[in-house]
């Protein structure tokens, strides 16, 4: 092991929250993100819009990442319509009418990363000024209530899952 520089894994703050908790828990939904961005660098096209036997594309599930982001933004934790510059963003529906995710295909990955950065871009926005009591009220919706704070947990947990089924497609592309 000589020659390896030791690790330290800590958690901080993202810089600019008026509430370093709210900072932090930001910095995790980040650091999911930084790590399907470092492994898609370079990616083919071809695997970026391959689409597997009922599986969807990496492409499709990037979309579908940024969209349940943009939609638990807008929908649960600003509890309002869509920015129309954000909805610009989502040309195609989300899902088919048998409740599939949407497949969109032939979309280059600067389209998808462009379209991530868009809406975690608002996502922040949002979030760096918001203090502890917001970021703990309980927004009532009809089938539910919920906090920002467990808005952020859940996408966490969402593109945590995506990312394994994009990093396990991608494995699979690249040994095929």
């Amino acid at each position: 092991m000589k020659g390896l520089q030791r690790k330290t894994l800590t958690i901080e703050a993202l810089p600019g929250f008026d509430e370093p908790e709210i900072g932090r828990w930001i910095w995790g939904l980040e650091d999911v993100r930084r790590t399907i961005l470092k492994r898609l660098a370079g990616i083919r096209y071809e695997h970026l819009n391959h689409k597997a036997a009922d599986r969807q594309s990496i492409g499709s599930l990037l979309y579908h990442i940024a969209f349940i982001e943009a939609d638990w933004l807008y929908a649960e934790v600003l509890e309002s319509d869509w920015d129309p510059k954000i909805k610009a963003c989502f040309p195609w529906d989300h899902r088919t009418e048998d409740n599939r995710l949407s497949e969109v295909l032939d979309q280059p990955l600067v389209e998808h990363l462009h379209r991530m950065h868009m809406v975690r871009q608002e996502l922040v926005a949002h979030f760096r000024g918001m203090d502890l009591s917001d970021w703990r009220r309980p927004r009532q919706l009809e089938p539910y209530d919920v906090t920002p704070e467990w808005v952020i947990y859940h996408l966490i947990e969402h593109e945590s899952h995506h990312r394994g089924q994009i990093f396990q497609l991608l494995r699979e592309l690249e040994q095929a």
